[in-house]
C-alpha cells in the first residue's frame, strides 16, 4: 500500500507539472475554505532627515514588514510625497500622527545617549504611526513599553497583541498559516 500512494504521489505531481513543462502557465486555486487577505497598505517613509540612524529606521521598518500582513513600509522614491518623515534630533524620541499610517518621527538623541537602542527605539516610534499608543510601565517583551523596560531591553519586536492591533487597524486580520494564501497586489496610499 505504502508503494502504490508513492507512486500515485509521483504520478499527481507529473501530471500537474505537464502544462509547466510544455509552456502553459496555470494558475492553482486557493485551498478551499483559505479566506483571500486583502491587498497590504503601503506605507513609505522619508528617512533622508534621520542622519546616522538611517540603518535603524531601515531596520525598524523591515521588523514591521516581517510582523504584520496588513501594511508595508517602504522607502519613498525621490520626489515622492512620504507618508512617515523621518529625523533625527537632540531632544527624546517621539511620533507624531496626523492620521493613521501617516506622521513625524523623530530619533532623539537624548535616549540613544542614555542607552537606548536604536532600532528598538525606531521601531517603537513607527509602532505609534501604525496606531499603538504607549504601554507604560511594560516588560520588555512589550514594543510598546518603550523606556520603561529599561536600557538593557533591546527587543525592537512587537508582540503578538501588538501585531494583532496593527492588523486591525488595517482592515487585514492576519490569516492562520493554514489558511494565508499568496500575497495579492500592494495598494499605495498618498
Amino acid at each position: 500500500m505504502h508503494v502504490r500512494t508513492l507512486t500515485g504521489g509521483i504520478a499527481a505531481a507529473l501530471l500537474m507539472s505537464m502544462p509547466l513543462l510544455s509552456g502553459q502557465a496555470v494558475a492553482a486555486d486557493a485551498p478551499s475554505g483559505a479566506r483571500p487577505l486583502a491587498a497590504a497598505t503601503v506605507l513609505t517613509y522619508d528617512a533622508s532627515g534621520s542622519a546616522e540612524f538611517r540603518s535603524a529606521v531601515d531596520r525598524g521598518a523591515a521588523i514591521w514588514n516581517e510582523s504584520v500582513e496588513g501594511v508595508e513600509m517602504r522607502p519613498a522614491a525621490s520626489g515622492q510625497r512620504a507618508n512617515i518623515r523621518i529625523l533625527a534630533d537632540n531632544g527624546w524620541p517621539r511620533a507624531y500622527t496626523t492620521s493613521l499610517g501617516n506622521g513625524t518621527v523623530y530619533i532623539g538623541r537624548q535616549a540613544v545617549d542614555q542607552g537606548y537602542n536604536t532600532v528598538r527605539i525606531s521601531s517603537h516610534e513607527l509602532g505609534h504611526i501604525l496606531g499603538l499608543p504607549d504601554r507604560k510601565p511594560g516588560p520588555c517583551s512589550s514594543l510598546m513599553s518603550g523606556s520603561t523596560a529599561g536600557v538593557a531591553c533591546t527587543n525592537p519586536y512587537p508582540n503578538a497583541a501588538e501585531k494583532s492591533e496593527v492588523e486591525g487597524n488595517f482592515g487585514n486580520a492576519a490569516a492562520s498559516p493554514s489558511e494565508a494564501p499568496a500575497r495579492l497586489p500592494v495598494l499605495v496610499r498618498d
